[in-house]
């Protein structure tokens, strides 16, 4: 593989680290205010696009911000791994800009500069994270996003915005110090070094070490990166569903929970090495433990009436997934997962933006209180409908396309237990969503909601969500694009 040192991954970073600056500096012209956060939204997604052709031809992009010492830097890189997240959360960022300014105004948030800074800053973290080049580099960028979006979570600055962003604080931190941090320091004193492996097959930890001491350090880290919403470490999740609705879009589809499964799937992958998780069977345990967390999480979802709530449960499921899927260490199996990072990035900020809109409309946030709203609002809740399909994993939505690589990557395995799984969840997962759908479309409206006479939110609500709802179809039909990027990992 070529190797070439190029500053624009440093762009890539700079640009919302440039941007929250400059939304800082103008926080008393709100027009002014937002067209800067869509400017360094529309930088980094420009950004980020010219570098696709030179992975896509097999090239390895780097850059090195300073050397600490032999084997530890501050150090960038864009990969197959690397475009799959970063394609999708700059993309969706400059859609949530549009998004969040129709609806900060429309509901006259307090503290609009700040909301803008953080989640500039929340991005600044998250490609950080994309384009980490080790494990060192990676877990600074990784605790510069939970920094960051803390006051995103207590937005509110009443008792229940705080408790909120205490607890998410508190998970988030307490795990990355508590158990990546001292595995990453011994994993520098086991291989000299914290860079990634150039492939997913040979890690960087010396086979000779013991094996015990391999499946703990290995274990610290699926628990230890938390954002990725594993049992028992997933309650910070839906705490923070009290910040305002752009924030969870950010937080369950973008930037937070997306750093948190990528950074298990870099680790797993590039530090630990597919050759290397087969000889210890670490996979398939793998596989099981977080299937606890994908059936446990769609029946909690079943029992939220607050749609929120229930969207909340669903991404704590849906992204174990995505671990669940490199962990069955077969080639469709990782396809499977890696794809569902962008797959489930478009169909879940959907189903957020819905929410919102719903909530700018209405101020209803429980299911039991939408019936008919479907017919008063046909663009919101046919997007959610058809963002509902993916997360189920009904064609033509992008969902198929995880499920069906999971399911050839199970069977590859000789797993069934995990198709099973697969099968259960995806019968639950349209037991949450298919409520919704149904209360929406053919429940019979309130004489106050009739009254009302409701109608579509802001065209600056339904255009990004249509966007979105679009974009889920059009990569369920041709998922071409992202899966180029994944089958050279396994090439």
């Amino acid at each position: 593989m070529e190797s070439i040192t190029d500053i624009r991954l440093l762009l890539a970073i700079l640009a919302p680290l440039i941007g929250a600056g400059l939304v800082m500096a103008n926080g008393k012209r709100p027009n002014l205010r937002e067209t800067i956060s869509f400017l360094a939204a529309a930088t980094l997604f420009i950004t980020v696009a010219s570098m696709v052709p030179a992975v896509l031809a097999g090239k390895h992009l780097h850059f090195t911000v300073f050397e600490l010492l032999p084997g530890l830097s501050i150090s960038l890189r864009a990969d197959a791994l690397s475009m799959v997240f970063a394609v999708s959360a700059s993309f969706l960022w400059m859609v949530t800009v549009f998004y969040s300014a129709g609806y900060m105004r429309g509901l006259e948030e307090h503290a609009q500069t700040r909301f803008n800074t953080c989640f500039a800053l929340a991005l600044f973290g998250a490609m950080g994270c994309a384009f980490s080049d080790n494990l060192l580099t990676l877990y600074l960028f990784y605790e510069i996003v939970s920094i960051c979006t803390y006051p995103l979570v207590a937005h509110h600055q009443d008792e229940e915005g705080y408790e909120g962003g205490k607890k998410y604080i508190a998970y988030l931190t307490a795990t990355a110090k508590g158990l990546v941090l001292p595995a990453m320091v011994l994993i520098y004193v086991l291989s000299g070094t914290l860079d990634f492996a150039n492939n997913i097959h040979t890690g960087i930890i010396p086979p000779t070490v013991h094996h015990g001491l391999i499946a703990a350090l290995y274990a610290c880290c699926i628990l230890g990166f938390a954002k990725n919403g594993v049992m028992p470490f997933h309650n910070w999740l839906p705490s923070a569903m009290v910040a305002p609705t752009p924030v969870s879009a950010l937080l369950h589809a973008v930037a937070v929970v997306k750093v948190g499964v990528f950074s298990t799937v870099r680790v797993m992958l590039y530090v630990f090495g597919v050759d290397l998780m087969h000889s210890l069977n670490l996979g398939l345990p793998t596989a099981y433990f977080v299937s606890i967390t994908i059936i446990v999480g769609s029946i909690i979802a079943l029992s939220k009436d607050n749609l929120k709530a229930r969207l909340a449960y669903s991404t704590v499921s849906q992204l174990s997934y995505i671990i669940l899927g490199v962990a069955l260490l077969t080639p469709a199996g990782i396809e499977g997962g890696l794809i569902h990072i962008a797959n489930h990035a478009f169909s879940k900020i959907t189903l957020f933006f819905c929410a919102g809109a719903i909530y700018v409309v209405t101020h209803k946030k429980n299911i039991s209180e939408m019936s008919g709203l479907g017919r008063a609002m046909p663009l919101t809740f046919g997007a959610f409908a058809l963002a509902s399909l993916s997360m189920i994993g009904a064609p033509p939505v992008a969902g198929f396309v995880t499920k069906w690589y999971l399911v050839n990557g199970a069977w590859d395995a000789g797993s069934v237990g995990i198709i099973i799984v697969l099968l259960v969840s995806t019968l639950l997962n349209a037991a949450y969503f298919a409520p919704v759908i149904y209360q929406g479309f053919f429940g019979k409206q309130s004489e106050s909601d009739i009254k009302h006479n409701y109608a579509e939110a802001h065209p600056a609500l339904v255009i990004p969500l249509s966007i979105t709802a679009v974009i889920s179809v059009l990569i369920g039909l041709y998922p071409g694009f992202f899966m180029r990027f994944v089958q050279h990992l396994i090439s």
